[in-house]
C-alpha cells in the first residue's frame, strides 16, 4: 500500500526503542537499571488525583472549549506571569494534551514549507521530527563543553540565520544534556532574535524543576515576550507524564490559531484533567517540593558516582531529570570506538540502560567525543546507586 510521501520524514523518540530494548532483557530474566527514559516513579501530588476524581463524578466528562476551560487557563497565565515576570492573560493561552502538540501546532501555525528553522543538537528529537515533516529545513545548532558547562554554540546559530533561519527553538534546562543558559548568555540569544526577527520557541518543560537558585525564562528579557512561545507542561514538575496536560503560551494572534488546531485535531484536552490541572497550581506545593527534593537527592549521587569512574567527565544541572556524561576515555579504556556498541554491551553485562548522544540528533561535524544520558527521574536512589556501581566496576575492569 502506498502511504504519504511525507511519512518519510517524520522521525521519532529513540528513547522509547532503548526502553524497550531493555524491557525485553528483563522480560528474560535480566535485572535492569532504568536510565533511558525521562518518566518520573514518583505520585502524583494527592491534591490533583483528588481533584480528577472529584471531576469525574461531577460529570466533568464530556466537551469542553478547544482552547481549554477558563478556569486553568487563569491559572496558567497567574503562574507563568509571576514566574516570569511578565504579564500574560487567559487570551495568551491554549490547553494541550502534553507538550508534544504545542511543538507540532507552534510549527503549522508559523512555518511555510520550505522555511529554515533553528534547533538544538542534541536537542528533543521531536523538533527535527516535526519541522521536516511539516517540509521545513532543520538547520541544527549545537553546544561547547567548557569549564563551566555546555554552554550555546552562537557560531552554529548565527549561520543559520545567514542561510535564512527566521525561527529557534530554544530549550533552556536542556534535554538531554541538562545545559542551562546564564544570563549573559541568554541576552545575547535575545538580542540576535530581535536584531534579525526571529521568532523563538522556548521550551520550558524543566523551568519548575530546579534543585538550587532561580529560574530564568528568555521571555522575561526586553522586547521578547512578544516574538516567543512558550511550551508548558504538567509533565515534570507535577509527576503528570501519563496524564497528557501542558500548553502553549504566547502572542494572542498565533495563540489563536493553535486553539483552531485544536478544533481540528483533539477538540478538547480531557475535561477532568484540567480540572485536576487547577488544582495542582493553585493548591499546596508541599508534594512538589518533595518531588524536586527527592530528584535533588538523585542528582547528587549520581554525580558523586560518576565522578570516581575513570575516563567518565560530568558537568551538574542545575534543573531537569538528566546527566549528560563524557565518556570517551572511558570507552577507549574499554577497548570500544562505536557509541551504540558501547551502550548495548553496558546493557547485556550490567543492566544499566541509558541513551547515548545519537539519540538526539545526528552527532554535528564539529564533534569528536562521546556522551551518554543518564536520567534519574524513573529510578529510585538504591537501584541508582547499585546501578551506576555496576556501571563503574565494568567500565573500571
Amino acid at each position: 500500500m502506498k502511504l504519504a510521501d511525507r511519512m518519510d520524514c517524520l522521525g521519532t523518540e529513540t528513547a522509547f526503542a532503548v526502553s524497550a530494548e531493555a524491557s525485553n532483557l528483563e522480560a528474560k530474566g535480566v535485572k535492569i537499571y532504568p536510565f533511558h527514559l525521562g518518566d518520573i516513579n514518583l505520585e502524583t501530588p494527592k491534591t490533583i488525583r483528588s481533584a480528577a476524581l472529584e471531576a469525574i463524578e461531577s460529570g466533568k466528562t464530556g466537551y469542553c472549549p478547544a482552547p481549554g476551560i477558563i478556569e486553568l487557563r487563569k491559572a496558567l497565565a497567574e503562574d507563568v506571569s509571576n514566574s516570569r515576570n511578565v504579564k500574560y492573560t487567559s487570551n495568551n493561552v491554549s490547553v494541550q494534551s502534553g507538550g508534544k502538540p504545542v511543538i507540532s501546532k507552534f510549527i503549522m501555525s508559523k512555518m511555510n514549507p520550505g522555511d529554515r528553522v533553528l534547533y538544538p543538537n542534541p536537542g528533543y528529537p521531536i523538533y527535527e521530527s516535526q519541522i521536516e515533516f511539516h517540509g521545513g529545513i532543520a538547520h541544527p545548532y549545537g553546544y561547547l563543553d567548557t569549564d563551566d558547562g555546555l554552554v550555546l554554540d552562537f557560531d552554529s546559530i548565527e549561520q543559520g540565520i545567514k542561510e535564512g533561519a527566521k525561527i529557534i527553538f530554544y530549550n533552556n534546562y536542556n534535554n538531554p544534556t541538562g545545559a542551562s543558559s546564564s544570563i549573559s548568555e541568554m541576552k545575547k540569544l535575545a538580542a540576535l532574535c530581535i536584531s534579525n526577527d526571529l521568532f523563538l520557541f522556548s521550551d520550558e518543560a524543566y523551568f519548575d524543576t530546579l534543585f538550587e537558585g532561580e529560574s530564568h525564562s528568555i521571555v522575561s528579557m526586553p522586547n521578547m515576550r512578544e516574538r516567543s512561545l512558550i511550551l508548558y507542561t504538567f509533565s515534570k514538575k507535577f509527576a503528570m507524564t501519563g496524564w497528557r496536560l501542558g500548553a502553549a503560551i504566547g502572542p494572542s494572534d498565533i495563540i489563536d490559531e493553535i486553539s483552531r488546531l485544536n478544533v481540528n485535531d483533539e477538540s478538547c484536552t480531557t475535561h477532568f484533567i484540567q480540572h485536576a490541572g487547577v488544582a495542582g497550581l493553585k493548591g499546596s506545593q508541599d508534594e512538589v517540593k518533595k518531588i524536586i527534593r527527592i530528584l535533588k537527592e538523585r542528582r547528587d549521587l549520581a554525580i558523586s558516582i560518576l565522578k570516581t569512574i575513570e575516563g567518565i567527565e560530568v558537568h551538574t544541572p542545575v534543573a531537569g531529570f538528566y546527566l549528560f556524561p563524557k565518556i570517551t576515555e572511558a570507552m577507549k579504556n574499554r577497548g570500544f570506538n562505536d557509541l551504540e556498541e558501547f551502550r548495548k554491551t553496558a546493557l547485556k553485562e550490567t543492566g544499566v540502560s541509558f541513551c547515548g548522544r545519537h539519540h538526539f540528533g545526528k552527532p554535528l561535524d564539529n564533534e569528536n567525543e562521546h556522551y551518554i544520558r543518564l536520567a534519574f527521574s524513573g529510578i529510585s536512589k538504591s537501584h541508582l546507586e547499585e546501578g551506576l556501581l555496576r556501571f563503574k566496576d565494568w567500565i573500571d575492569y
